[in-house]
């Protein structure tokens, strides 16, 4: 019987395109995250130089125009049937509904406290996701999401500081929901259609459907001091235009309840960039919940014991089924 020195690496070759594809998702998960955290800080900045509702339309504006441009490029196919009125449902949800009301919240809170509220989404798209979409409950998941949802109890019962009012609590918990909703719809409709367009086309339905605030914007940007003008800027093509194409590159690839799971990551470093940014810090409870947010997303990212046997299994039919050369 002849030995084939060819082996080993047939077999690094059959896994590493798996590894290539891990790591892809995992640096565009990273930037995803750093971009909706600065976003927290951008809007905050902003204070009361625009409204809610104008500043929600011209970020909505700006990034949709970088995306038909991105589209116009790339050309993905549009679109069609049950996918397009999936996208408009997630637009609706999401690109407006959630930006308007998290605009809102942050008239009433710390970016900080905000950013740890608006993170219970990742609990109800776990939950929702497991019963709706059969991603099942992994009870890393779960214990994760448990520990997580004890530190959001913790910011909602003792994280109201001098910066944050009950009302903001409840428009972050509401901003949570339509996130939440979002995410699941939008996981659905990536099953019928490309991720850039779904990302277009629910970016300019959200930007539509604001368009009643389009003459209070032009009216506010107009009196606006320029810093204010070019966060309203920087939210539409990065936090929006960037940030959700890579967001629906990821979830086409990923489990909703565990891509969702990942952006608990996202109050540490809200809360770093508003320590430094903003002289805010949520209270110390608030502080507290934040830590037991991260303790749950790093649970909550551990592979169950049958998932570790499943994968290895996969791995050892891809070694065993590579040509011997």
């Amino acid at each position: 019987m002849r030995l084939s020195p060819t082996r080993p690496l047939d077999a690094a070759a059959a896994v590493t395109p798996a590894a290539a594809r891990n790591w892809k998702v995992l640096a565009a998960t990273l930037v995803v995250l750093v971009l909706w955290a600065s976003a927290f800080i951008a809007i905050r900045g902003i204070g009361d130089a625009l409204s809610p509702g104008a500043l929600a339309f011209g970020r909505q504006l700006v990034g949709t125009v970088v995306l038909v441009a991105l589209a116009v490029w790339r050309r993905p196919p549009l679109p069609r049937g049950r996918g397009l009125l999936l996208v408009a449902v997630y637009g609706v949800l999401w690109f407006a509904g959630y930006t308007v009301v998290l605009n809102l919240a942050e008239r009433h809170l710390d970016a900080g406290t905000a950013a740890m509220l608006v993170n219970i989404a990742p609990l109800l798209v776990a939950v929702a996701a497991g019963a709706f979409l059969k991603e099942g409950f992994p009870r890393p998941l779960m214990i994760g999401m448990l520990i997580a949802f004890a530190g959001v109890v913790l910011i909602a019962t003792g994280g109201v500081g001098v910066h944050s009012d009950p009302l903001g609590i409840a428009l972050g918990i509401l901003a949570a929901v339509l996130y939440a909703s979002g995410v699941l719809v939008q996981k659905v409709a990536l099953r019928h259609t490309d991720a850039l367009s779904a990302t277009w086309v629910g970016c300019a339905i959200g930007a539509a459907v604001l368009l009643p605030f389009a003459p209070q914007a032009l009216v506010e940007v107009a009196a606006a001091p320029a810093p204010a003008v070019l966060a309203m800027v920087y939210l539409g093509v990065f936090p929006s235009a960037v940030a959700f194409v890579l967001w629906a590159y990821v979830l086409q690839r990923s489990s909703a309840g565990a891509t969702a799971s990942a952006t608990l990551a996202v109050p540490a470093i809200v809360v770093v960039l508003s320590w430094l940014l903003l002289g805010e810090l949520p209270t110390l409870l608030g502080l507290v919940g934040g830590a037991l947010c991260l303790l749950g997303v790093a649970w909550s990212r551990r592979r169950s014991g049958p998932a570790r046997e499943r994968d290895a299994a996969g791995r050892g039919r891809s070694v065993r089924a590579t040509p011997a050369g």
